[in-house]
């Protein structure tokens, strides 16, 4: 039997993937948390075999939380569950100590082969993934015309009232673009994320 824990913020899909993991006989929920901060005292309580974890949490970001796990758990193979299908993202998260990467709209035998994968110790990337992934190691970072937009008055050290006032949006719409474009690049801080940009070339 394997024991999965789950780290992800959306409430109904971990129930969900709960009940569609233990109507099988090889694979066992033994907790689920919603928080990153949850998820590491949940793991100090009895450690699984795999951890699948969300990149998106409300306390921090997964590709942190992957290293600060694997510090803590070195052993423990965990299974990126994300939305993000963008190579940096992909990228950052398996240098981050992941050893599977699984799209949240994968088929739940896909998900299943995934954490069966990673607990024997082999490296799993859904077929959507492995597909991108194949296709260039090296690929250009696509943002639309406003995240660029965007990206570039952040590097060029506007707060968010003054961006919001020259992209004619609202404070929290800017917010909105902002933690897309810190999950999009795979970047944990502001500091970071200019730094990608600027050598990346996207500004």
């Amino acid at each position: 039997m394997i024991n999965v824990v789950i780290i992800d913020d959306h409430i109904l899909f971990a129930k969900g993937l709960e009940r569609i993991i233990n109507e099988t006989c090889k694979v066992k929920v033994t907790g689920i948390a919603h928080t990153g901060s949850a998820g590491i005292r949940l793991l100090k309580m009895e450690l699984p075999d795999v951890l699948l974890l969300d990149i998106s949490l409300p306390d921090t970001d997964g590709i942190t939380l992957c290293g600060e796990i694997k510090k803590l758990f070195p052993t423990l193979k965990i299974l990126a569950l994300t939305s993000y299908s963008e190579y940096t993202m992909v990228r950052r998260m398996m240098e981050s100590g992941a050893s599977g990467y699984v799209l949240k709209n994968a088929l739940a035998e896909e998900m299943l082969e995934g954490i069966q994968t990673v607990a024997e110790g082999e490296r799993f990337l859904c077929h959507e993934i492995d597909v991108l992934m194949k296709k260039d190691s090296n690929p250009s970072i696509w943002l639309t015309p406003t995240e660029r937009k965007l990206l570039k008055l952040i590097v060029d050290g506007f707060t968010n009232p003054e961006i919001a006032e020259k992209m004619f949006l609202s404070v929290e719409s800017i917010n909105t673009y902002r933690k897309k474009l810190l999950f999009k690049l795979g970047a944990r801080n502001t500091a970071v994320l200019v730094r990608i940009a600027i050598e990346e070339k996207l500004v």
